[in-house]
């Protein structure tokens, strides 16, 4: 079992029946003494919450920012990612399920402290820190003080996240982030229902988060939705989606479609083909949005960054890898100066495709 560090939790009440609440994430959790919430990693240890995965981590690595996917966050840069244990969905297909759902206690061999992370950062030439891998809702409190250390070290960080928080924890959480892919895992009731294991209502939570981001926060915002065949793919639900974003969060933020691969509990469906990907990103660039890219397959025209007003070429990515960049500070076509949202540096990152382990000793 994994290790309890006992780190005061926040964002719990205790109820009138004698059980504590957990108010973190729309699930709203209610615990007995010694049972864990859904995500497992929070628990009730006598009259109070604890997170028990705090200073704890499945592994710290440098890996290239288009990874998470983020596009238009300083690409090419180099960002320290880690992870600990724990979810509060349960998709079926989940992609990281190893760590999501990890139970073992040698899985959470690294420990480090949020200041030492900064460190490790700046040290090894990152520009950022993302919370990545399994949700960092589920370890709030570790992800919060972590975005703060960082801050204070001018390391920027990113959220990598389902979006599946509550009203009440959300401020708090976001305030330290510099940027966040939100992943909209379908754009059905049904689909985050029973596939995803939310509560009722579990897609609207995640609507609300996009929205409550883009409207009262400046953390540069990326969405991403995983393809899965014959579940969240179909025309009219890409469409149902894309016409959403562009109303509710505008043209100019990024979408990225992911191609699913068979793993967890979705063994029974194929692999995403390379070609429904490339549909889905017609349809959304066809409801408006400006900037939509494909992942996971060879796709350099659906990963490159295109202006939307003259349809130049902007940035060129093959795989993780920057060909040509012709973007600076000022985040505008050379061509044309239009304006391209985005956080741009005057030179791209030249990390590229590299995945190197970080052992951050304390």
């Amino acid at each position: 079992m994994i290790p309890a560090t006992e780190h005061p939790a926040r964002w719990w009440h205790a109820l009138d029946d004698g059980r504590i609440q957990c108010d973190l994430c729309p699930r709203l959790c209610r615990l007995k003494e010694g049972q864990r919430a859904f995500c497992f990693v929070r628990q009730r240890v006598g009259n109070r919450m604890v997170l028990t995965t705090y200073g704890r981590s499945t592994g710290f690595c440098i890996d290239p920012i288009e990874k998470k996917p983020l596009y238009h966050f300083l690409p090419g840069s180099a960002v320290l990612s880690f992870g600990t244990a724990g979810c509060n969905l349960g998709c079926r297909f989940c992609q990281n399920w190893q760590i999501s759902k990890c139970r073992a206690t040698n899985a959470l061999a690294d420990t480090a402290t949020p200041e030492a992370i900064a460190q490790a950062a700046r040290a090894n030439g990152c520009a950022a820190v993302a919370f990545t891998y399994n949700d960092p809702i589920v370890f709030a409190e570790y992800a919060i003080d972590t975005a703060e250390a960082c801050r204070r070290a001018g390391i920027r960080t990113v959220a990598v996240t389902s979006g599946f928080i509550s009203a009440l924890a959300r401020p708090e959480f976001f305030a330290p982030m510099d940027a966040a892919n939100v992943d909209l895992k379908g754009f059905t009731a049904k689909f985050y229902d029973e596939v995803c294991l939310s509560r009722p209502g579990g897609l609207q939570d995640v609507l609300d988060t996009l929205v409550w981001l883009r409207a009262h926060t400046k953390v540069w915002l990326e969405v991403t939705t995983l393809l899965i065949p014959g579940l969240n793919d179909s025309d009219d639900e890409i469409r149902a989606e894309a016409t959403w974003l562009r109303r509710e969060l505008g043209p100019d933020v990024p979408l990225h479609f992911s191609a699913f691969h068979p793993d967890f509990r979705m063994l029974d469906r194929p692999p995403t083909p390379a070609a429904t990907l490339q549909r889905a990103r017609d349809l959304a660039r066809a409801c408006g949005l400006e900037f939509v890219y494909t992942g996971n397959i060879a796709d350099e025209a659906g990963q490159s960054t295109w202006c939307p007003r003259c349809g130049d070429l902007l940035v060129e990515r093959r795989a993780y890898d920057i060909d040509r960049y012709r973007l600076d500070a000022t985040a505008r076509c050379p061509r044309c100066s239009a304006p391209i949202a985005g956080v741009f540096a005057d030179r791209p990152g030249r990390w590229g495709t590299h995945r190197r382990p970080v052992h951050i000793a304390e």
